[in-house]
């Protein structure tokens, strides 16, 4: 069994922003490894390998040449349980056309998705809380790949890419 989901890679310049301000914040908890940063589009869950050809297929079927788009996380927020992320306070119709668009497909095949209305988020650390004063935080880019990743061991590894626009 595979621990499955299709997600945003988080471009490395935007990673080493984010590293940089979140030290600067002193966050408490369990920081999200600087590799493992993205934003999920859709969680699986645990799947058969056997799942794999029939995930790849997927992301052709959507009209990836018209979802590259402009991302900005612009909010800071705790969940309770302590999952502290960060957010675009606008999602891009784009967003949440492929995250829509990925559920109605795994749907469609038969497979999970998450049942919960979709919040797109970067998480950047578990078991933690919202710290003090901080100013706005401002992390853009252009999303233009989805990938297929596998969670093992604390290690989120690309297994297939789809590239978008």
């Amino acid at each position: 069994m595979l621990r499955l989901f299709f997600a945003l890679p988080c471009p490395p310049s935007i990673v080493a922003q984010i590293d940089a301000w979140r030290l600067q914040l002193a966050i408490p908890g369990r920081p999200v490894p600087s590799a493992n940063l993205h934003l999920t589009l859709a969680f699986l869950g645990h799947l058969p390998e056997s799942a794999l050809a029939l995930l790849e297929e997927l992301p052709p079927r959507l009209p990836l040449r018209e979802l590259a788009f402009d991302l900005q996380l612009d909010r800071l927020d705790c969940w309770h349980g302590g999952l502290l992320h960060l957010a675009p306070s606008q999602p891009p119709a784009e967003l949440l056309a492929l995250a829509s668009g990925l559920a109605r497909l795994l749907g469609e095949v038969g497979l999970p998705s998450e049942p919960r209305t979709y919040r797109p988020h970067l998480t950047l650390a578990r078991d933690s809380c919202l710290p003090g004063q901080i100013g706005s935080p401002r992390f853009a880019w252009r999303a233009e790949e989805l990938v297929l990743y596998r969670s093992e061991q604390g290690r989120y590894l690309p297994l297939a890419t789809s590239p978008l626009g």
